[in-house]
């Protein structure tokens, strides 16, 4: 038991060094001055929304968009075949907004995935100085459009993390978790720019490895997107947004990532099924589809947040005192980010079956890497 605590104890010192680092050099959407020049002077922005099946998302989303108080702005929404009841919502809103555009998608072709041919047909037809992309179930504040434009006057490209609003008891114990490891495993500041601490060659070569993204809103100067190679670039990535900023980075060129607290927002998932398929299709792959890399990091996930719990329960004195300290860490850590995005903190005392749901997700998701399988999203197999 006690080399199990040192070895927590370890990892949660590094995830110590990188909470606080992020804690400072996360910046925040909502920080950003909504600076407004005038009408004639606005550079034009395109809104690209993709939409698949998105009945129940669609007319929020599109509608927070249409109501940016930004100047000189277009939204296209790409209706990708969907078979529900987004078309019959997109014909009406199109039908009253000149500001709309419903752009019908064209039949995947067979070495593209459904997402990233959404995003490219959109830019096809965007005229902006600025493309914006966001998801189908993201909606915004209607400053969001000015500070996301101000921002990119200092990077060549941003990305948006919103903020998630977690409704079911499923969202609230999964969901949090994602943002959690993002604040305590990689430092905002190396997606911006590459670690220092690497030698010169190095610096280069592995310095897009520390590239992130948030495809929910992710948005381009058109000259950058346009000499990354677009969509086109990722036609077959399942997590397109990562694999975008990479390419942004070993181009030479900057991203910035940004919390989208008070001005993006989100609800990823409305259900339990619905949650746990649209994880399965790319937490394997946004390891690289790496085995070992993935199984070292369930096997920490389990010494960290699981058995210093345990031990509060079973060990010696000694023991639970170690582990009441890791435990205390871990809450305070969580408390955090529950307080800096409006989540629920009693969930946070769940944190041992958090871990465990997702190790149960990592299980299916080796057995459909090593048996074929496939996810089913959107009435696709990805």
């Amino acid at each position: 038991m006690d080399i199990l605590l040192y070895a927590a104890a370890s990892y949660l010192a590094f995830t110590m060094f990188v909470f606080v680092r992020n804690w400072f050099e996360f910046r925040s959407l909502r920080k950003i001055a909504s600076f407004k020049p005038e009408s004639n002077k606005s550079p034009l922005v395109s809104i690209c929304i993709p939409a698949r099946n998105e009945e129940a998302v669609i007319e929020r989303c599109v509608t927070s968009a249409l109501k940016q108080d930004y100047q000189n702005f277009e939204v296209l929404v790409l209706n990708d075949n969907s078979t529900d009841g987004t078309t019959e919502i997109l014909d009406k809103l199109s039908g009253i907004i000149n500001n709309l555009h419903h752009l019908t998608g064209e039949p995947k072709p067979e070495d593209w995935l459904g997402k990233p041919w959404a995003c490219h047909q959109l830019s096809e037809h965007a005229k902006g100085e600025f493309l914006i992309f966001i998801d189908a179930d993201v909606w915004l504040d209607e400053d969001a459009i000015y500070k996301a434009v101000n921002a990119l006057q200092i990077s060549d490209t941003i990305t948006i993390w919103p903020k998630q609003h977690v409704i079911t008891f499923w969202e609230k114990l999964v969901i949090p978790m994602i943002y959690y490891g993002l604040y305590s495993l990689l430092p905002a500041k190396y997606v911006e720019q590459n670690p220092k601490w690497l030698p010169g060659k190095l610096r280069n070569k592995l310095g897009p490895q520390f590239a992130a993204a948030c495809g929910q809103f992710i948005a381009f100067n058109k000259k950058v997107y346009d000499a990354i190679g677009g969509h086109t670039s990722v036609k077959q990535e399942i997590v397109e947004d990562v694999e975008l900023s990479k390419t942004i980075k070993s181009h030479g060129f900057k991203i910035t990532m940004f919390d989208g607290v008070k001005t993006v927002h989100c609800r990823m998932y409305r259900s339990h099924k619905d949650l746990f398929e649209g994880l399965r299709k790319n937490f394997f792959v946004g390891f690289g589809r790496n085995t070992p890399l993935f199984l070292f990091m369930a096997a920490m996930q389990l010494i960290v947040y699981v058995v210093p719990f345990l031990i509060l329960l079973i060990g010696n004195s000694g023991q639970q005192l170690f582990a009441g300290v890791l435990v205390a860490i871990i809450l305070i850590q969580r408390w955090i980010m529950d307080l800096k995005f409006g989540w629920n903190p009693l969930v946070s005392l769940l944190q041992p079956f958090t871990i465990l749901w997702y190790e149960v997700l990592g299980i299916r998701c080796l057995w459909d890497h090593y048996t074929g399988r496939k996810a089913n999203w959107k009435g696709r197999k990805v």
